[in-house]
């Protein structure tokens, strides 16, 4: 099956997978900001010095778009300090006070933008009860994808979601210590499914790069970073500010709960969207696992990380329903980005690679 690549081709993808991503380009101040200083070499040994490359650039995240690409990225090279880090940027970077203060800065100012966005309340049932309504008009990412979607839009998507599915499961791994009990045992279950149960050549991120290569994609961890809009940088961040505050553990279950919740559907029009235009098996495995596996965590997780969890602590209710309704939120600003995009016949990407496959 041959298939045309527009707007934009793909890079050939990397004979071996890299370790840790190289740092991205800058897109304002405040991620020139972290780029500077993440390229200057260690940190400074003294805590109380600040960092050259922060200078200024507190002063810069209030004007700042919450949602931006700029302060996204920013963001998003903070947290990615807790994962892989970069290559040849010293790791003692992921703890220096002044970094972590712009970074506390501009959680801040993320923070709150979900919350203004997101109708608060108290009723988890309620708001995973809106999980379960998919839009009459079935015009979502996986729908037109299934339905009409091109082999290039299909790339675009898989591409794009790379940033997220190639460290599934891993912002969710630091609430574990956070949880007790039922909640606690529940979770750990899930996030064994998630790693392969114990078979490496089964862990969910690894099939997703089974399934970049299956595309003719960079199956590279971080390798679409800089080809990915903020509104993709914001989805994929919003887990990492969840996960790594412990006062937000009940929104990271919720977002957990969410993303679970949601996908067995989407995952089957994938993997039909595939077959249609011809994506090969291993492509399909990552969505054929996911059917099958996402229909049993919903029920655990509502049932005994989120039951579990609020027996012990009820108080937590508001944040399991911001980490529900910010998760539909991105997901929703992502996918109006992609179909809008798509339909007038351009590339979702910021910077589509300039060479790649001749297709397939």
């Amino acid at each position: 099956m041959t298939v045309g690549h527009a707007p934009g081709t793909f890079a050939e993808r990397s004979p071996e997978r890299a370790t840790s991503p190289t740092l991205p380009a800058a897109r304002g101040p405040l991620s020139h900001a972290v780029v500077q200083a993440l390229a200057a070499g260690p940190p400074p040994s003294d805590p109380l010095v600040r960092s050259p490359g922060a200078l200024g650039a507190l002063d810069a995240v209030a004007s700042a778009d919450p949602l931006g690409g700029d302060l996204q990225l920013a963001l998003h090279m903070c947290y990615e300090l807790h994962y892989r880090g970069f290559a040849g940027v010293d790791p003692d970077w992921e703890w220096d006070a002044g970094l972590l203060r712009l970074r506390g800065a501009m959680d801040a100012v993320f923070l709150d933008v979900l919350r203004r966005n997101t109708d608060p309340g108290a009723d988890v049932d309620a708001a995973l009860e809106e999980l379960l309504t998919e839009p009459v008009d079935g015009q979502g990412v996986s729908h037109h994808l299934r339905d009409e979607g091109e082999w290039w839009q299909l790339q675009e998507y898989a591409a794009l979601r790379s940033v997220y599915h190639l460290k599934e499961a891993d912002p969710h791994a630091w609430v574990v210590p956070r949880l007790r009990g039922r909640a606690k045992t529940a979770l750990v279950a899930v996030e064994n499914d998630e790693f392969g149960g114990g078979r490496p050549e089964m862990i969910h991120q690894g099939l997703y790069a089974d399934l970049l290569d299956d595309l003719g994609l960079d199956s590279s961890y971080g390798a679409y970073v800089d080809a990915a809009p903020a509104v993709m940088l914001a989805t994929v961040n919003m887990m990492s500010l969840f996960g790594l505050r412990r006062s937000l553990r009940g929104a990271l279950v919720g977002h957990f709960a969410a993303a679970e919740i949601t996908t067995a559907p989407s995952a089957r029009r994938m993997a039909a969207a595939l077959e249609r235009l011809g994506g090969g098996s291993r492509a399909r495995l990552f969505y054929i696992e996911h059917v099958e596996a996402d229909a049993v965590h919903e029920q655990v997780l509502r049932h005994d990380v989120i039951g579990g969890l609020l027996a012990d602590e009820p108080e937590l209710a508001p944040d399991v329903v911001l980490g529900v309704r910010a998760t539909v939120l991105l997901e929703d600003r992502l996918a109006g980005h992609l179909l809008e995009r798509w339909r007038s016949g351009r590339s979702a990407l910021r910077r589509p690679p300039a060479a790649g496959t001749a297709g397939r």
